[in-house]
């Protein structure tokens, strides 16, 4: 048998089809060619229990390299093809056997991996020629040979193959060399093809897993395994804190295990960290329609043969069954997120530093999973616990402040005003992450009739002492506060400062002698500003100085203030002293807010060597 013919393209069965751009990456190709012997094997074993065919030996897949010939050859013992199908299969591009075959041969624990009828023809990527060496396992049926050079243009006549099964041997183009090393081509497999339940060997070495160790049930599986799993998909990595295997056959299948791991700072949320399989083959790390945005920090494998893939097996975005996957998924971490919580709460707050971000993130972005764990949010505070929920809080302190939140953004830097709540028994809430600014506006909405204070912002009255009666100068008809007022104003000379006066409580040194306060309202919008990198003051010049007049310090600058006003004219040693100290105070108070530039740094120590110095001399 002799025959030569035109490959017929049927282009309203297809895609445009572009050899040179089919697909994005060339590697590709191995994973189809192999995919297809794949495909083939389970076909026969799948006749074989319908008795249509006998039973065929163990299936495997070997590729094999001949350099001398710039040749690859992918080899499957297959249910094999006659010279008919390979004219309709192969020459009728577009007309997928997996398709019609299962149609024919339905059956609920085997898959066809061959869905999309071009894989086939990704090998002309790399190959200047590609030939098909087939035997059908029909009985009587002939063997068949079939070459192409990548033209329309085909050659089909006898062959001589001996055994059932199917060879594709592609003769390399000159800048497709590096497939040539069996370095590369085992990469390509264990990337793509690592799972699929058929042996796949290079020349004679098994380079495949073959076990998905998400198809097994997850109760017949041990930690252990687990962790090996994690360990093998992500090398030198940090184990993980916890995982959630997934299941379900209906209304869609998909099976997977998904991993939460210990977030570092070098964590690239947009980078995919979950992988796409399809039918066990690999199909991309990038599976954003699948994932949503807030579980991008997530690892592990989803396996679904239910996510619509185009030619490239490049998942298609705005399809409703995705849509209802990532419905499922998002409900299946909330679920297990809920269950951790209530059966092992000291294990979810040992994970809380973890896991908050995301929750906080998905919380904010998916209704439905906020509702799923919103009773769930965990919060650092100061009180009596190690950690409340925002409900718990609210309930604890309602007669001392109702439906008032206290909170601290960085515990280390705003200790000076976390000790001052602290003092007066006044429980205050942790919200330490970058997305904590946004995070409180989200419940600011949701819980419309609680305010949210930062401990430095707007000092709040349990705070202050109550009025002592301050003793007010009789010549002058001011009090304490008044006179502070004015010699802050005088020293500092920054008419954008409010300076304000109120004893705090505490005795003697135990409150601050003052306190850089920024209104909660002007916080927010320099921190909107900062994460827009909007070129605005990295601290904003209105701001509050809050003078504690109860503070032993402040006698003394008034003590010194009247010495200086004795002299009359000119500017005393007292003076000076003065104008020091309120300087160094103000200093101080504004550290705790923001962090100083070189320039600033430097004056500051300056004048605090001097302060010390005339402390010293006096």
């Amino acid at each position: 048998m002799q025959e030569q013919g035109t490959i017929e393209i049927h282009s309203e069965n297809i895609f445009p089809i572009i050899k040179k751009a089919l697909y994005s990456e060339r590697d590709i190709f191995l994973r189809e060619l192999i995919s297809n012997g794949v495909d083939a094997i389970s076909k026969r074993k799948m006749l074989a229990y319908a008795g249509e065919a006998t039973t065929p030996p163990d299936g495997e897949v070997v590729v094999t390299i001949n350099r001398e010939q710039r040749q690859i050859a992918v080899r499957d013992n297959g249910l094999g093809m006659t010279a008919d199908e390979v004219k309709r299969y192969i020459n009728q591009v577009a007309f997928s056997s997996a398709e019609e075959f299962i149609q024919k041969y339905r059956a609920d624990d085997q898959q066809i991996i061959g869905h999309f009828g071009l894989g086939f023809y990704s090998a002309f990527m790399v190959a200047a020629r590609v030939e098909i060496d087939s035997l059908s396992y029909r009985e009587g049926a002939e063997a068949v040979h079939w070459q192409c050079d990548g033209s329309t243009s085909y050659d089909l006549g006898d062959g001589a193959r001996t055994e059932v099964g199917t060879t594709v041997t592609l003769t390399l183009q000159e800048d497709a060399m590096e497939f040539l090393e069996e370095a590369e081509l085992r990469r390509i497999i264990r990337n793509y093809c690592d799972f699929l339940p058929v042996t796949i060997r290079l020349h004679t070495e098994v380079v495949n897993r073959r076990t998905a160790l998400w198809d097994q049930a997850p109760s017949s599986i041990s930690r252990e395994q687990y962790l090996e799993f994690y360990r093998y998909l992500y090398p030198f990595q940090e184990d993980p804190l916890f995982w959630i295997h997934l299941n379900t056959d209906y209304p869609f299948v998909v099976k997977g295990i998904l991993y939460f791991p210990k977030l570092r700072a070098d964590i690239d949320p947009s980078k995919g960290q979950i992988k796409l399989f399809c039918n066990h083959v690999f199909v991309s790390d990038r599976c954003e329609e699948v994932i949503p945005k807030f579980l991008s920090p997530l690892r592990g494998v989803i396996d679904s043969t239910d996510i619509p893939l185009n030619v490239s097996r490049s998942f298609l975005q705005g399809d409703r069954k995705v849509r209802k996957i990532q419905e499922y998924i998002t409900k299946k971490v909330g679920d297990h997120l809920v269950a951790l919580y209530r059966d092992q709460r000291d294990e979810f707050l040992r994970c809380w530093q973890d896991i908050s971000l995301f929750m906080k993130f998905g919380a904010m972005n998916n209704e439905k999973f906020y509702q799923q764990i919103k009773d769930i949010l965990v919060y650092p505070t100061s009180g009596s616990t190690e950690f409340t929920t925002l409900g718990e809080y609210l309930e604890r302190n309602r007669q001392q402040h109702e439906n008032r939140v206290f909170y601290t953004s960085d515990p280390v830097a705003q200790e000076t005003y976390l000790a001052l709540h602290r003092q007066q028994g006044l429980e205050v809430l942790t919200f330490d992450s970058f997305i904590d600014s946004h995070f409180i506006q989200f419940l600011e909405r949701e819980f419309s009739d609680v305010k949210f204070s930062r401990v430095d912002a707007e000092i709040d009255d349990r705070l202050v002492q109550e009025d002592r009666s301050e003793l007010v100068d009789p010549k002058t008809n001011k009090t304490k506060g008044d006179r502070l007022k004015e010699v802050f104003q005088r020293v500092l000379e920054l008419p954008k400062v409010a300076i304000r006066t109120d004893a705090l409580r505490g005795e003697g040194t135990e409150a601050p002698p003052a306190m850089v306060l920024l209104p909660e309202y002007a916080r927010r919008l320099q921190e909107m500003a900062a994460l827009t990198q909007q070129k605005l003051p990295a601290f904003p010049e209105d701001h509050i100085l809050l003078v504690n007049t109860a503070h032993p310090l402040m006698d003394k600058i008034l003590e010194l203030e009247s010495s200086q006003l004795l002299v009359g004219s000119g500017v005393s040693e007292s003076g000076q002293l003065v104008t020091l100290i309120c300087r160094h105070i103000y200093d101080l108070a504004l550290m705790s807010q923001k962090t100083f530039d070189a320039a600033a740094m430097q004056s500051f120590l300056q004048r605090s060597q001097e302060v010390l110095t005339r402390l010293a001399a006096r």
